[in-house]
Order: C-alpha cells, then structure tokens, then sequence
C-alpha cells in the first residue's frame, strides 16, 4: 500500500517552530544552531565584542605633565587614513600597486588542542598590530588543528570558508597569526582571492612607518629586504628574459644570444647587492655608540635599560624618571630608536637610563638580528628595569617573551628590576596574581606617580658600586677632583678641612689614580 501522505518541507516546519516559540526561545535556539555548527567545523570566530588586548581602552589613555610637549605625536597624528575607500578587487593583482589606503582585513590561526587562550590572546594582539599598522580588523577565525597545512596553512576546505567570509565582510587583506613560507601564502592567495600577509609582515611594516632616525631606517629596510628575498614574485611579462634565446630575445639580434637572466633574478641580485650595503652603513654606526659607551664606562657611569614588552609604558616612565619628553603614544612600537637620557641618584652620581624598542610574541627574526646593535644597550647594561604591562590579560606570556630575547642578546644574568606598570588599572585580586609571578616586583603608574619613588630608590641601590675605597685630603684649587668623586663615585664623608677637602668615598680606579698624591 502506497503512502499518499505528502511530507512537510522545510520551510513549513521552519513557519511553524516559529509560530510556536517565543522570540526568546527562537535566539536561543539559532544560538544552540550557531554552536553545534562552530563544534562541528571546529573553527572559531574572533568576535566583534572583543578589544585588541595589546592596546588600552580609549577611556583609560590620558598622559602625564613629564611627558613634555609630545610635538612628535602630534606631527604623526597630522595624516590620518580616510575609511570607505577601498576599491572591491575583483583579482590579488589589482592589491600589488594599490595606493596608500585604510585596509579591511580578517584574522586567521591556527592552534592545536588545549590552546585557545594563547591563540585568542595572540589573535588579539594582531588585531593590535593591524589597527597600529592603519588598518580596520573586520572578522578574526581561528582553527583547531594539530599542524598547520603545509599547502595553504588551514586546508583547502576552511580555505575555501575563508573566500566566502572574506567576500561577504568586503575585506580586501588576510594576516595570518604566523610567518607563512612562500608556498603557503600563494597557494592561499589562489583560493581567497584577496591578498595574504603574516605577522611578519604587519610588524615590519609597522617598523617601517615609524623608524626616525638614519640607523633605525636602515635597520628596518635591511629586515625588510631580508624577509623579501626569499618571497620575490613576478607577473606576466615581468618574468620574461632580459636578454637570451635562440632568436636573440624577441629578434634583439647580435649579443642577446646566451642563456639570458630573467626579471625575478635582476631583482634578487639588486637585494643582495642593497642588503650588503645596508649592513656596511650600519657597521659605520658602531664606533661612535661604542665611543660613547667606552666614554660612560671609563668614567664608571652606570647604565639602566629600561626593557620589555611593547606598549607596557617604558617611554612614559622614562619621562616620569628623567622627564625626557620622549614620544607616548597608545600604539605597538611606538618608539623604535634607543632614547639616552642622563639621571642623578640622591646621594650625586650620574647614571644613565635607556629607552629600548619593545619586544613582541614572535618577534621576526630578520628585526633581532637588524637591531642586534641596539639591543646591545640592553646586553652592556648593570641593570634592566623590565616593564610589564600589569593590566593586560597575559603577563606571564609578556615576561617570558622579553626573557628569551634577553638571552639572545647575552642579558640573562644581568641585574634585573621588574616593574608592574598601570598599576592605577589592576585591582586588589588582580595585584595578588601579579606578586605570585614576581614576588619583589614594583607597582608602578607612569601617569600617577604611584610607586615612582620607591623604584627609584631601589635603581639606586642596584647600582654597582665604585672598585676602589679612597681617602684624601684634596686642595681647594682642585674642586674639579671633588666634583668628579662627587657625579662618579660613592661619597661616604665630606669636611671641610684648613688644608683642603677632606674625602670618603668609593671611586673608580682612573679616579683613585688622580686622587691618589693627596691620600691620608
């Protein structure tokens, strides 16, 4: 017996499930949707509610009266990218000669099992990075799978999910949470149809827009060039042959017989050749910062770096301690180049405190050896205040990361203060967790001057103390030698004696040799 009944469709039984639910009922019930579908692909979406972590609230950013004038700040925030410009690309080619523009880029990771947190902090620190490089983060997803995809880092299906998210937010650029490999990037180009960079790519552009000086922007080209060359492409007609071929390139006739040099090998012989003289320029930078250094240490003044991870606020306690005026702003790597600055401890000798450009998850390879010059500030330094940023969600992941990169640079076992900035911005429990990471650690708010003092006084008492115990009877005509003891060395006891100034005090060994005809 045949069944005449005819079966609901789809649609009916959607009208009715809606007619019997309440508007409540019915979200919940897409929300249930929404969840088993995200289980089931095992991707997860960057939400939209969400802030880029690395970056502080618009309603928490103020600055400090010893942040000086900031004219730089200003000067930077005189050109600003327009929004709603961008063309709808129809091909990646049309993004290789764009102009200058506010980009819209989606987010993508990659994390294995039991590693969401890390992946989200990450991806939120690229959210960081993309807004600082100039552009709008429209969408973030992240995969869980145990390796990334050697062809196009998150397989051909998710890639193919990809293009259909990117054409429906209208992004023209996806940056991936990693550094891709050359084969990676086309391969996901080829499906996305819109361009893909990495985090390499984002930091290095980002250093490229903000490097002032000549050696910084020498730096940064040098990493720049370093992370091109392996990634050189060409299109169309660009890889033609230069000269070669059995007509002679095109009918060129006598001369242009040979075995000819296509496009993409002139251009990676003239890196080569640019790289080489980049790293002579930057060698011609190093003996006057080893001149100066040699100077400071042969007069034993100390030297303090002040380290860690970027926008943690080392330039605004630099200005707090020294009132250097150096740039503050709410962005990654607003600072690159080393900022010196000349401080006095309480009891009259000079030291020195050094702003360092700041350290990053994943910091590219190309930018620690291109900076390794200035990172020696850091190596040559008697004590590293390491500034940690005590409102973000992951300090932990902030004090490993700035360690590892002090070991590279032969920091590891130099005198180390850590410092919890913002402290205006973490509350009591909050505070709790942060000393059971670092139980001596200083609280400290660069725009209050919560803690200030006291981290002053403990700089002063890391200092190194002078080699050499000295008493002398000094002439009143040499009050330079008193004034040397008094900027260099540890001054004990002063009196004022018939005879001349009477002196106590640790001093260095070139200082004990001066003082050395009037000792008692």
């Amino acid at each position: 017996m045949t069944d005449t009944t005819t079966p609901s469709t789809a649609d009916d039984r959607a009208t009715t499930d809606a007619t019997a639910t309440t508007p409540g009922e019915s979200l919940d019930a897409v929300d249930r949707v929404l969840a088993r579908a995200e289980a089931r692909s095992g991707v997860s979406v960057f939400g939209s509610g969400g802030s880029a972590q690395a970056l502080q609230d618009a309603t928490t950013v103020s600055y400090s009266d010893t942040d000086g004038d900031q004219w730089d700040r200003e000067e930077r925030a005189a050109l600003r990218r327009v929004p709603g410009l961008s063309t709808e690309l129809e091909d990646v080619t049309e993004v290789e000669y764009r102009q200058l523009r506010l980009e819209n880029v989606v987010l993508i990771g990659v994390y294995p099992q039991g590693s969401h947190e890390d992946a989200e902090n990450s991806l939120r620190e690229l959210a960081a990075l993309s807004e600082t490089a100039g552009a709008v983060v429209l969408d973030g997803v992240l995969q869980r799978r145990p390796h990334p995809d050697p062809a196009t880092y998150i397989g051909r299906g998710k890639a193919a999910e990809l293009r259909d998210l990117v054409a429906a937010v209208g992004a023209d650029t996806v940056i991936a949470d990693t550094e891709l490999a050359p084969s990676q990037r086309r391969a996901l180009e080829d499906v996305v149809k819109v361009k893909v960079i990495d985090r390499t790519t984002v930091i290095l552009d980002i250093f490229s827009q903000h490097a002032k000086s000549r050696e910084g922007k020498a730096q940064v080209e040098l990493a720049q060039l370093e992370y091109l060359l392996p990634r050189l492409r060409g299109w169309g007609d660009s890889m033609s042959r230069q000269a070669g071929g059995q007509v002679g390139a095109g009918g060129a006739g006598m001369g242009s017989r040979g075995p000819g040099e296509t496009k993409i090998e002139l251009d990676r012989r003239r890196i080569r050749t640019r790289m080489a003289m980049l790293r002579r320029q930057i060698r011609d930078f190093a003996p006057a910062r080893d001149a100066k250094r040699a100077e400071r240490k042969r007069n034993t003044i100390p030297s303090v770096a002040i380290a860690g991870y970027t926008n943690a606020g080392k330039s605004s306690l630099l200005n707090r301690l020294t009132s250097a005026g150096v740039l503050v702003e709410n962005a990654l790597f607003a600072t690159l180049d080393a900022t010196v600055r000349r401080a006095e401890a309480a009891d009259g000798r000079v030291f020195t405190l050094t702003d360092t450009v700041g350290f990053v998850r994943n910091l590219p390879h190309q930018l620690v050896e291109a900076f390794r010059s200035t990172l020696e500030e850091v190596g040559g330094a008697d004590v590293i205040v390491h500034v940690v940023d005590g409102s973000h969600p992951d300090p932990a992941a902030q004090l490993a990361t700035v360690r590892d990169v002090m070991g590279d640079v032969g920091a590891r076992s130099t005198n180390e203060i850590v410092v919890f900035n913002k402290a205006d911005l973490v509350d009591p429990d909050s505070r709790l967790v942060l000393r059971g990471l670092e139980p001596h650690a200083h609280f400290v708010s660069s725009r209050t001057g919560e803690g200030i003092a006291e981290l002053r006084a403990a700089i002063e008492e890391a200092l190194p103390l002078p080699a050499v115990e000295v008493r002398a009877l000094v002439p009143y005509d040499r009050g330079d030698l008193v004034n040397a003891v008094h900027e260099s060395g540890l001054i004990v006891s002063t009196t004022h004696e018939e005879g001349g100034t009477a002196v106590h005090a640790h001093v260095s060994e070139r200082l004990a040799a001066e003082l050395a005809p009037y000792a008692v």
